[in-house]
């Protein structure tokens, strides 16, 4: 078949395409009255009638397209925004989660305003154009011209006997602030937290609010993924909802709807409380006290004595150790234990009550500093360090270094992780006490049991309170270790040293390696996406560190090659440091370029402005496109161009199946990516750019277009 055949056949199929799944959807403006007054607002709707099983969006589709309407009005009209009804979470015929947004026959609000002069007896014609995009199993953009005809009087207006009540009911019912709940929030590193108290009882004969669910307007909340949801003793909620990985960096306020299907009002009426709070600065109670109702101070004195307190620190301490986020690093204590086996007892104790004092003084560091910042106002919970994306990219880059010693990459610091037969040396005790405090730094993301109100406790008592329980959360932790050195006969029993504890030794370092595995993913959720990429590529470097220095000063090498062991070591250690040292928050939104999201829709919005726009066409599966973002916006010499030319950036991000921007590449006769094009002032077309890009072939586009003088 020739090619121009195919195309005919290809753009009569897709006709044929469109003008099918066009009539899953149809469109037309309604009124609750049948005139309208001079200067009064009017209020019209966009009716959409859904098939069955197909959809169109809401203000936040999720994934999708809103609904929008372009309006054609006489002059001197001013029309509002769209007032949306409370939404659904729209899922395919598998169960999954597709986007937020309505199914049957939908009623969309709008408030038009009509000029004062407007003359009576004449007839006056709004028009608009809706644009939608209905989804089934397959996605087709929909579009209509939609109008309504009126007569202009100064008397009161009749109402449509169709859809007066219909247009009235959906009004009553738009989501909004309800004076008998309020609600707080919260932005964690991963999750959000929603707060909803209840000021005054619910009558018995309404069912209390259920199947609550938040819609976000600012895309901050992961529209896919699950939400929790717990009651507590006083009529109240605690929501938590993961946040997207594309989430906006800088939000002042949540914004959105937050759903239940018995209803907020006082009557069971309206489905959606409407959101508008800024985020709270400190962060919710734990689950463990969350019951105990919003009505708790954060300051209470906790339940019980001291000593039971106490008590429960050191149970939760001791429990610690059976915790996957501790067990990987005391590995590394056992095997010094096994070791010491066979040495004297004398220095098998002092070993084991030196680990308790790098315990023991790293759990009073934690306590000091905890007492010194909420003596400055501060609110912090356990684990607090763990917030900080430079400390976590520190102790992943660290226990990366320590399996990979384990596995027999290389050999050095034996007496910095405690591991190996110099118990004889000063460096061995000095291994013992280094291998308490890793195991105090790694305990803090874990919570055992016990421990919590253990922990919550030492947060709200005195700071001679806090110092005691902390001090027997250390005990705790260290008293397996300590009985074993102090008890000769417990060492006794261990296996004698032997070519076995190779084995042992490379197998404790997979422990490690779940562990780095889980601050990596703990830093996900603190960096943006591309320092996070420069995240894994520096641990790659790290890790080609230590294997330079293991290969180059292997026993017997020489001068020359231990020398250049060391200088591999210092240059690609110091390298994968610099490229994966986490940015500050200030400083990313400063240097990097903000993409918004490409449609057409936001293309003709912004040519309307008189703008230069960027559309990049990516997927993160493409190296290419990756490389591209380094080579471009790598410095900041092409930043700053976008900045002073007002350049507008647009991403159209393909890593997950979307037919619109399958579309719109077929347009350009493209099916791949990465695809480049800029579009200029005043001209029709784009300039389509290759596949890999430089910084001077943009600026060479921009200069011949006359944009840069």
């Amino acid at each position: 078949m020739k090619l121009p055949r195919l195309f005919a056949v290809g753009a009569i199929l897709l006709a044929t395409l469109v003008l099918e799944a066009r009539a899953h959807v149809t469109a037309s403006l309604v009124a609750a009255e049948k005139s309208i007054q001079p200067g009064k607002p009017y209020v019209v709707a966009l009716r959409l009638k859904h098939d069955p099983h197909w959809h169109t969006y809401w203000l936040n589709p999720g994934i999708g397209l809103a609904t929008s309407l372009t309006w054609s009005l006489p002059p001197g009209f001013e029309a509002g925004e769209i007032q949306w009804p409370a939404p659904i979470v729209l899922k395919n015929a598998g169960g999954d989660i597709v986007g937020n947004g309505y199914e049957g026959d939908l009623l969309l609000p709008v408030t038009l305003t009509p000029p004062a002069n407007l003359a009576p007896g004449t007839t006056v014609e709004l028009k608009a154009r809706a644009d939608w995009l209905m989804c089934e199993e397959v996605c087709v953009p929909g579009n209509a011209n939609v109008s309504l005809k009126l007569p202009v009087t100064t008397e009161p207006p009749a109402s449509d006997p169709e859809w007066s009540d219909k247009i009235r009911a959906v009004l009553a019912d738009l989501p909004r602030v309800e004076p008998n709940w309020t609600v707080s929030a919260y932005r964690g590193a991963q999750t959000l937290t929603l707060t909803i108290a209840s000021l005054e009882p619910r009558p018995a004969s309404v069912p209390p609010p259920k199947d609550l669910h938040f819609f976000d307007d600012d895309g901050l909340v992961a529209y896919d993924l699950p939400q929790t949801v717990k009651a507590d003793a006083h009529g109240g909620f605690v929501l938590t909802a993961p946040i997207s990985k594309d989430a906006p960096k800088k939000l002042a306020a949540l914004r959105g709807v937050l759903t239940s299907d018995s209803g907020w009002s006082v009557t069971g009426s309206r489905r959606g409380l409407r959101v508008d709070v800024p985020f709270g600065t400190i962060p919710p109670p734990a689950d463990e006290s969350a019951a105990q109702g919003p009505a708790r101070p954060a300051t209470a004195t906790p339940r019980g004595s001291l000593a039971g307190t106490l008590l429960l620190a050191f149970m939760g301490g001791l429990i610690l150790n059976l915790m996957p986020c501790v067990f990987p690093v005391l590995g590394l204590k056992v095997l010094s234990f096994v070791n010491q086996a066979g040495n004297a007892r004398r220095k098998v104790v002092i070993h084991g009550l030196v680990f308790a004092l790098g315990v023991v003084l790293s759990f009073w560091t934690l306590a000091a500093a905890l007492a010194v910042l909420r003596a400055g106002g501060s609110q912090l919970g356990w684990g607090f360090q763990l917030q900080s994306p430079a400390f976590v990219f520190s102790l992943a880059a660290l226990l990366l270094i320590f399996a990979l010693n384990m596995s027999g990459v290389f050999e050095f610091g034996l007496g910095a992780t405690a591991v190996g037969g110099g118990l004889q040396t000063k460096s061995g005790y000095a291994g013992s006490f280094f291998t308490g405090i890793l195991a105090t730094i790694v305990t803090t993301p874990c919570s055992a049991p016990f421990l919590a109100p253990a922990l919550g406790a030492a947060l709200a008592l005195s700071t001679v309170q806090s110092f005691a329980i902390f001090t027997a959360i250390a005990v705790g932790l260290a008293a397996p270790y300590l009985l074993l050195s102090l008890f000769p006969g417990a060492v006794k029993v261990l296996p004698r040293p032997g070519a076995w504890m190779e084995t042992f030794k490379q197998f404790m370092a997979f422990p490690l390696y779940a562990t780095v595995s889980y601050l990596i993913w703990v830093l996900a959720g603190q960096i943006g996406e591309e320092n996070f990429q420069s995240v894994l590529f520096a641990l790659v470097l790290i890790a080609l560190a230590v294997w330079i220095y293991g290969r180059w000063n292997a026993p017997g090498a020489s001068a020359g090659r231990r020398s250049f062991g060391l200088a591999g070591l210092l240059v690609c250690g110091a390298a994968g440091v610099w490229l994966g040292w986490p940015k500050s928050p200030q400083a990313d939104a400063t240097a990097e370029i903000v993409w918004e999201k490409w449609s057409p829709e936001a293309v003709a919005r912004l040519r309307a402005e008189n703008r230069i726009v960027y559309v990049d066409f990516t997927a993160r599966w493409c190296a290419t496109c990756q490389t591209n973002k380094k080579l471009v916006f790598g410095s900041g010499r092409m930043r700053k161009v976008f900045a002073e030319r007002n350049i507008a950036p647009l991403r159209a991000d393909w890593t997950n199946q979307d037919p619109q921007i399958t579309a719109e590449l077929a347009k350009y006769g493209r099916s791949a990516v990465p695809f480049n094009l800029f579009w200029f002032p005043g001209r029709e077309d784009p300039v389509i750019l290759p596949e890999l890009l430089t910084s001077s072939i943009l600026l060479r586009e921009i200069v011949a277009s006359g944009s840069l003088r």
